[in-house]
């Protein structure tokens, strides 16, 4: 596991006390996006789809600091957009910090090279660069040349510099197994923390859609990338819970709640990844108000295909916590990757439509004549 022990214990003492507490609805990561403008049009990407005058927003240090303290977990993702565009980014960390909180900065490092001395090393404060995958699905992704290179480049300034990186990693459709594990091999030669890998959600806003890949088929990569690698020792920055759901042996419900959203138009519902379910104008409300039932792997189409980290990892956590000998058991071994894999939860529209159907009044042909 690609995380610290010191950010382990924080982060278990913090759901140990809501475990106690007897708290159902709790955030673990609050997802801050404090600007949606990018410098990049990724293939894949839903958050950049706005006219001018939003892309021109963005939340004060003011707003930011106020986001994490209602709020309260223990991580800040800081996402967007490219937050480095934000002149206001590093009195924002700072802030963070100073509230012994961690931070994920996620970037596409294009210009970090240039802002990385606003900045000092600290144990809570971690580079997030994206690279999806080698050099060559990595710049296609992103629709660009050149930026894997530079990526690279800026990863191995900062790590000499001291400072904590991780990569993030989002898988696409005709992805193999075999390509998956050589970029997994060269970022444990790069020296990175750790590695945020998961598949990518399928925005609906994102300019092409068929570069997403379904449930099934994640779960089929990530069992041969892992049986692959199974003594490869590569830091990812997860839960071995939330791996083995990767796998296909863990029948999760998605967190919602866990990793909430702050960003320019509010608190939004009812999670990072879905951008058009309208917003809430406090954390509180976002908790209270949001018709959770609504949401999830197998009560929302839009949700049907989803296995994102911000959906299952705080699912994953809660479970660990619950069943901390099937956690050490799954971390000592590995994720399965063989045998039956759990069965993918029943659409409860499908089910739905069915019922309905069913419930039809019969009309015979008889009765008709």
């Amino acid at each position: 596991m690609g995380v610290p022990l010191r950010q382990q214990i924080t982060v278990a003492s913090y759901l140990l006390k809501q475990k106690i507490k007897g708290v159902k609805r709790y955030p673990l990561v609050l997802m801050l996006e404090p600007l949606f403008r990018c410098n990049l049009a990724c293939a894949g990407c839903g958050k950049i789809d706005y006219p001018e005058e939003i892309l021109n927003r963005r939340l004060s240090v003011e707003d930011s600091l106020a986001a994490v303290d209602e709020c309260g977990a223990p991580i800040v993702s800081i996402a967007g957009g490219e937050p480095l565009l934000h002149k206001e980014l590093p009195q924002i960390v700072e802030g963070i910090i100073a509230r012994k909180k961690y931070v994920y900065l996620c970037t596409n490092a294009l210009l970090l090279k240039k802002r990385m001395d606003d900045y000092q090393p600290s144990p809570y404060l971690t580079f997030s660069i994206h690279l999806d995958g080698n050099r060559d699905r990595h710049d296609a992704s992103v629709c660009q040349e050149g930026v894997f290179d530079r990526a690279v480049e800026v990863i191995e300034q900062a790590i000499k510099k001291g400072f904590r990186v991780t990569v993030n990693c989002t898988l696409f459709q005709n992805e193999s197994a075999e390509e998956v594990v050589e970029f997994l091999d060269y970022t444990k030669k790069l020296g990175v923390e750790g590695v945020t890998i998961a598949p990518g959600f399928s925005y609906e806003h994102a300019p092409q859609q068929d570069i997403f890949i379904k449930l099934r088929d994640s779960k089929e990569l990530f069992r041969k990338v892992f049986k692959i690698g199974k003594n490869r020792k590569w830091a990812l920055n997860h839960s071995p819970l939330y791996l083995d759901f990767l796998a296909g042996n863990q029948a999760y419900n998605c967190t919602p709640w866990g990793n909430p959203t702050r960003n320019v138009f509010g608190w939004q519902k009812p999670c990072y990844l879905l951008v058009d379910e309208g917003y809430a104008p406090s954390f509180k409300s976002l908790l209270e108000d949001t018709p959770w039932d609504k949401y999830g792997n197998s009560k929302n189409p839009k949700c049907a295909n989803c296995m994102a980290h911000c959906g299952f990892e705080a699912t994953a956590a809660d479970d660990s916590i619950s069943n901390p000998l099937k956690a050490l058991w799954v971390g000592l071994r590995g994720p399965r990757t063989e045998g039956a894999m759990a069965p993918d939860p029943v659409p409860e529209w499908e089910a739905k439509q069915t019922k309905s159907v069913l419930s039809r009044p019969v009309i015979s042909i008889e009765a008709v004549e």
